[in-house]
């Protein structure tokens, strides 16, 4: 449902933003709802030319109270946790999501999990970006991590792949 919200974590906005890619968020989902914890982590990791998320109208903060049970999952960082409780709140259409026990968890909550890489496809099938090659190159440029497998179904399903 397009009324259900779409909520992001921390990594695919750090990501999106050092590639100067984050309009791609609202251009493909709308607005994007964020936990307080997600904005937090953001502006305490956000390089110099990375837009402040203050200034994004696109973009709503919300306040969302610790989930003891995610809280006590080891190496599942704030940030996951207060993405994961606040997309259960919201009954979140899509939860943006690249790290990979914070994915297994949501997905076993039952979430509509995606990733940047999805975001990257979707914007490619909306013909909001020419190719996801050269944005997946930023990225590991940049020294995020993609695994090559990861890279390689990406550029498949793109059209992209050398094969």
């Amino acid at each position: 449902m397009a009324s259900q919200p779409v909520v992001s974590n921390t990594s695919p906005l750090i990501t999106l933003a050092g590639v100067g890619m984050l309009a791609l968020l609202p251009a493909v989902y709308g607005e994007i709802r964020i936990a307080k914890a997600v904005c937090d982590e953001y502006e305490a990791k956000r390089g110099a030319l990375e837009p402040a998320l203050d200034t994004l109208a696109w973009l709503v903060v919300e306040a969302i109270g610790p989930d003891r049970e995610l809280v006590a999952i080891q190496g599942l960082g704030r940030g996951e946790a207060a993405t994961i409780a606040l997309s259960t709140a919201l009954q979140a259409r899509a939860v943006v999501l690249d790290d990979r026990l914070g994915r297994r968890i949501a997905i076993a909550r039952g979430l509509p999990v995606i990733g940047t890489m999805t975001v990257l496809l979707r914007a490619k099938q909306q013909r909001l970006i020419p190719a996801v090659e050269p944005v997946i190159a930023a990225m590991l440029a940049q020294g995020r991590r993609i695994s090559p497998r990861l890279r390689a179904h990406v550029l498949r399903i793109a059209g992209e792949d050398q094969a």
